[in-house]
């Protein structure tokens, strides 16, 4: 059905811009690409230098007293989460647009699985061979984690990076049953981030532990209504004012849920740098949104996108592995140290994306519907 009826966007009369042609725009966004793995190589330095606690034993000292210059920018390392869920908003609505609920199931259940399954393996093995860096997991646990369930469940993660894996299935459930079900349209996606943020608001005000803050998630929901919201500009113009409306809001609302989650008095953190890395993290994919990076059409960044997920999977505990062995072990210096970590996790992250997702993605989406 073409995108100018009434059913599936704003006529052109109150919309003062040309229709998209019918079903999804089949260029790839490149930069996109780029803004994922910019976004899990802030995580992945956070997680390497920005940070305490575990870091600490692999590398025999804190970080911090190794890279005292790098550690104070990737402290803020962890908002790459939060560019995640933003660049997670955008990419959801524009991989659900003219598919039905069965397609959208598959895809996500075929992009996410089969990487998740072999980090699994691969850090319940580590945790076998040094469970100094990884904690040995029970059966019973390592099962449950195969599910992707094992937070709601109260199970040890084996993955640390998981936990955003289980914010984004509750995004994915919400987004499938109010959006993709009825059919994906301009109407229903405006709706759902309007009453969404409205839902967000009011559960924040209702107080903690509550179901309606477990399934509305406040305090992530302004990062991928802004997502969503950016797509909207994507495909239906940047003149429009209600998307950049609901984007505005977003900014405004995940400006707070950043500063007061991750930011308290005392903290190695500056509230207003805060304020800017999460600010910058939606003016990047607003400028996608609005055409900008078309220049950025390099062949190699669809490598890079492609990367991204096993790469965020297996970097961290991994990453202190090697770290462990490298530097302590072998005696390695730690600007070395971290060079050949960081290239190790991208090349393990090529094989999985190479030998796992590449073969057995569509072989289980295809199973799937043949099911």
């Amino acid at each position: 059905m073409s995108l100018a009826t009434p059913e599936l966007a704003p006529s052109p009369a109150k919309i003062p811009v040309v229709p998209a042609p019918p079903g999804p725009p089949r260029t790839r966004l490149l930069a996109l690409d780029g803004l994922r793995l910019a976004a899990a190589l802030m995580v992945c330095l956070y997680h390497y230098t920005g940070r305490g606690g575990v870091v600490s034993a692999s590398w025999h000292q804190n970080p911090e007293h190794i890279f005292p210059t790098l550690s104070r920018a990737t402290a803020y390392g962890c908002f790459g989460v939060e560019f995640f869920f933003v660049i997670s908003g955008f990419v959801i609505c524009m991989s659900s647009w003219g598919r039905s609920l069965g397609d959208f199931f598959r895809s996500r259940v075929a992009r996410l699985y089969p990487a998740y399954w072999v980090a699994l393996v691969l850090v319940t093995g580590a945790s076998l061979i040094l469970p100094a860096v990884v904690r040995a997991v029970r059966l019973d646990e390592f099962l449950v984690n195969l599910t992707m369930l094992q937070q709601p469940m109260g199970v040890p993660r084996v993955l640390g990076v998981c936990w955003t894996l289980w914010v984004e299935v509750r995004f994915y459930a919400l987004f499938a049953l109010a959006v993709v079900l009825p059919g994906v349209t301009y109407r229903r996606v405006v709706l759902f981030c309007s009453v969404w943020t409205l839902a967000a608001v009011l559960s924040t005000a209702a107080g903690d532990g509550s179901w309606a803050q477990l399934i509305v998630m406040p305090q992530y929901a302004p990062y991928f209504i802004g997502g969503l919201a950016l797509y909207l500009v994507h495909r239906f113009g940047h003149r429009l004012l209600l998307p950049w409306g609901i984007v505005a809001l977003s900014w405004i609302l995940g400006l707070r849920t950043a500063t007061e989650g991750l930011w308290h008095p005392g903290a190695a953190r500056n509230p207003y740098v805060v304020m800017v890395v999460v600010t910058l993290a939606f003016a990047a994919v607003a400028a996608v949104a609005a055409g900008w990076t078309r220049w950025a059409a390099w062949p190699w960044l669809t490598t890079a996108g492609a990367l991204t997920y096993p790469f965020y999977l297996v970097h961290e505990h991994l990453g202190w592995f090697a770290i462990r062995v490298l530097h302590r072990a072998w005696g390695l210096p730690p600007w070395p140290t971290l060079a050949v970590t960081v290239l190790g996790m991208l090349g393990l992250a090529w094989l999985i994306h190479r030998f796992v997702e590449t073969p057995f993605g569509p072989k289980l989406k295809r199973a799937l519907k043949a099911s």
